[in-house]
């Protein structure tokens, strides 16, 4: 063999050594990364392939499957009340994914999931059946809401106390995911125009829209006061001017009534007339770091809220001057809360103290219906003294009864609120949030805790208020979940 024969064989030799080398190393290394990837379409022809598993609210399932005439994916996700359950469900989209509970529990709902699987079905390669999700979604509070809420920007949030079980969650305006889980020209429409529509229809504003909570956010104020024994109870008289100016500034606040009693007002008086002065003071009293911890035993701060959609942070700044802290204790400077927080924040009054962790799925269970997750009560979490909640309790059932949240009143119960009005956008010049926080107990001891915001409606500026707007809301979502 001549040297040049030699150096071509050497040269041939080392290439098939390569792609010897290349080939395996797709196949062990990258193999796993590409059978996943989201543009494989095989992937998509493997979910979309079979009947899928159905989420379920109230015993009923609330999506389905639909067997698809033409192309290589044979079905796709169908909804009942679409519109109603988007905010629970998110969507499954033969072209976009999936997002929320479709998305969380893919592989239960398309029988990818390992514990699906029988030895039968790994012999025979056979397809798993697929598994089903079983939230905790009662369908009377969730109707009751969206019907509630209408042609309203807002969401609405209802939470069972004692277990944390979430009875509803509703975000407005809706979209019906039916519309976009096609791979067709009117499902590529459908999407265009839900994403360049400014009111964000697909955005889920229970979870993911944090926004200044207002007057709301002065009960974890007054939470803070009371377990740090600024005050003893809800019922001693404040050290509250009236108007203050803000420490360390030239800034003056007063209050939205100039007839109502909050100079010196008690908690009480000061959460019945919503007196901006006394949580200013008190804000500023305490300190930042005081109300930001009790802030964070409710919730606020938090980066891993799932229930277990992933909720967007409620935010409690960490670096604030004396009178941007004043301004938080009335839940504004960048004071931030989802519904879900302040829904939160009356759960654990409710509840003596105790935070139960927040969560809208109790099982997963395979297609005979046994179970392979089960999501009982959450964890709770000693969040203030029961004494604390206990006085905050009362105070909230003056506010209803005769404060500023008397539209939640409902006959035979026991109920208590707080309402809001957020400030927000450039001098302040968006048209304000409208918030109501809640609990309410009816004659068997049963409880439901609430919050609903409304961030834009046909009201005028001027009539915007917790009480004209959300309380009447939350009325009627605690109506459907005690009956």
């Amino acid at each position: 063999m001549n040297r040049t024969v030699r150096r071509a064989s050497v040269v041939i030799l080392a290439l098939v050594l390569a792609l010897l080398g290349r080939v395996t190393w797709v196949q062990v290394v990258e193999g796993q990364a590409l059978a996943e990837d989201d543009k494989n379409r095989r992937n998509a022809i493997e979910q979309y392939g079979h009947p899928f598993g159905d989420i379920i609210v109230g015993g009923k399932p609330v999506t389905g499957s639909s067997e698809v005439n033409s192309g290589d994916l044979k079905y796709k996700r169908t909804y009942t009340d679409g519109s109603l359950y988007s905010a629970v469900t998110g969507y499954s989209s033969q072209v976009r994914g999936s997002t929320q509970l479709e998305g969380i529990y893919t592989d239960v709902l398309d029988g990818k999931d390992d514990r699906l699987k029988n030895p039968l079905n790994l012999v025979t390669g056979e397809h798993t059946k697929p598994g089903n999700v079983i939230t905790t979604i009662d369908p009377k509070v969730q109707k009751a809401g969206y019907s509630a809420l209408g042609d309203k920007k807002g969401a609405a949030v209802a939470i069972d106390p004692d277990n944390g079980e979430i009875l509803g969650l509703v975000s407005t305006p809706s979209y019906d995911p039916s519309k976009i889980s096609g791979s067709d020209e009117s499902d590529t429409a459908h999407w265009n125009k839900l994403s360049a529509d400014e009111e964000k229809p697909m955005l889920n504003r229970a979870l993911r829209q944090p926004v200044p909570p207002g007057s709301t956010f002065k009960l974890v104020v007054a939470a803070a006061a009371l377990e740090d024994g600024l005050y003893s109870s809800v019922d001693e008289r404040t050290d509250s001017p009236d108007p203050y100016t803000l420490k360390g500034s030239s800034t003056v606040l007063k209050n939205e009534s100039a007839s109502a009693p909050c100079e010196n007002a008690s908690i009480r008086t000061a959460l019945r007339y919503s007196c901006n002065t006394v949580f200013a003071k008190m804000a500023t009293e305490l300190g930042a770091d005081k109300v930001r911890e009790q802030a964070e035993k409710f919730g606020f701060n938090n980066e891993k809220q799932d229930v277990p959609v992933r909720a967007y942070t409620s935010l409690y700044p960490k670096k604030m001057d004396s009178a941007q802290t004043g301004l938080s204790g009335i839940g504004q400077y960048e004071v931030t809360a989802t519904p879900l927080q302040m829904a939160m924040v009356s759960q654990a009054i409710a509840h003596n103290g105790k935070l139960v962790d927040p969560h809208m799925v109790s099982k997963v269970q395979d297609s005979g219906g046994s179970t392979l997750q089960s999501y009982e009560d959450g964890d709770a979490e000693e969040v203030m003294s029961e004494d604390t909640a206990s006085q905050l309790r009362s105070a909230m059932g003056t506010v209803v009864n005769e404060g500023t949240g008397t539209n939640a009143k409902i006959p035979g119960m026991t109920v208590g609120g707080k309402t809001g009005t957020a400030q927000h956008g450039v001098d302040n010049s968006g048209t304000p949030y409208a918030w109501f926080t809640s609990y309410a107990k009816n004659s068997e001891g049963k409880q439901v805790a609430v919050a609903v915001v409304v961030e834009d409606s046909d009201a005028a500026r001027a009539e915007v208020s917790g009480n004209g707007l959300a309380a009447p809301i939350a009325k009627k979502l605690m109506s459907a979940a005690l009956g």
